[in-house]
């Protein structure tokens, strides 16, 4: 009898949910946005859901392997044309505070010994990216966290610059732990207060209204199709969505703040790159108040 009720149950809620409710975009967005409450997606995930393999690595949901055989296609990307690869799992801390006080404590957790630093000319400019090894503080060459990748703001003529630091998702604590170390950074500057409840009720009341008995949504509806939930990231694959994401140090000033998820990186590989980017980027008119 409890297998004959749980059939006819079943039943009942597949009538109710029909394919073309399910794929109404306001129920769509709702769908994907409780999916990722584990794993994160990427920007470009629905891209890569249909053609690759997804794993889950580093709290993201990543491709792993083309579905299809590409790897031709791919190699004369390369080779003559452009390939394009979505590296937004990497990530992104931020160093804003003094210049001087900046390297003073970042000579620390690099050597020269090992190539270039953060105050390489070419690189503390902002005109190019760098890439480094990191150490513990006052420990080179003994252990060493990992690779790292950084650009600096260009200066404007202030003292206090910024700095950005890329790195694999599996280095990122241990990094942001050091860092939050040489700079003295222990108090929360801002404390992220996501909104996992309050948004998962209203997707989910969206979700009966419309499919409650499997009627159309009524047009005499307020909202209509404006009541499309925006897509949220909470939190990212490597940081719990309750922590604080902003730390200041009171003796300095300086401030860590963590801008995974925030900033998209693209990796373009192939000799059209450069042409691909000026066809696609285009400077916006400075415009002075």
């Amino acid at each position: 009898k409890q297998a004959e009720k749980a059939v006819h149950q079943k039943k009942e809620q597949s009538k109710t949910k029909c394919r073309k409710a399910r794929r109404r975009h306001i129920n769509l967005v709702a769908e994907f946005n409780r999916r990722q409450r584990k794993n994160i997606w990427l920007e470009t995930h629905i891209w890569h859901a249909k053609r690759f393999h997804m794993v889950k690595k580093w709290g993201y949901c990543l491709g792993d392997s083309p579905t299809e055989k590409s790897y031709r296609a791919c190699y004369r990307a390369m080779t003559k044309h452009c390939l394009l690869q979505d590296l937004s799992y990497y990530c992104c801390l931020e160093l804003t505070g003094r210049e001087n006080e900046l390297l003073k404590q970042l000579a620390r957790i690099c050597s020269i010994d090992t190539g270039l630093t953060f105050e390489e000319a070419c690189c503390l400019s902002g005109r190019f990216e760098g890439s480094l090894y990191l150490y513990r503080a006052d420990r080179y060459p003994e252990d060493m966290l990992g690779p790292v990748t950084f650009i600096w703001k260009p200066r404007d003529g202030s003292e206090n610059r910024q700095l950005w630091i890329w790195m694999h998702p599996a280095l990122k604590q241990d990094v942001l732990r050091e860092l939050k170390a040489v700079f003295q950074c222990s108090e929360p500057e801002e404390i992220y207060i996501p909104e996992p409840i309050t948004t998962t009720i209203q997707e989910e009341k969206q979700i009966d209204v419309v499919l409650s008995l499997g009627k159309k949504r009524k047009k005499e509806d307020k909202e209509g199709e404006k009541a499309v939930p925006v897509k949220k990231i909470i939190g990212d694959g490597t940081r719990d969505p309750f922590q604080s994401y902003s730390w200041i140090s009171q003796s300095t000033g300086i401030v860590i703040s963590d801008r995974t998820m925030e900033i998209l990186r693209y990796r373009l590989i192939g000799p059209l790159s450069h042409s691909v980017l000026t066809e696609t980027l285009k400077a916006a008119s400075l415009q002075t108040v």
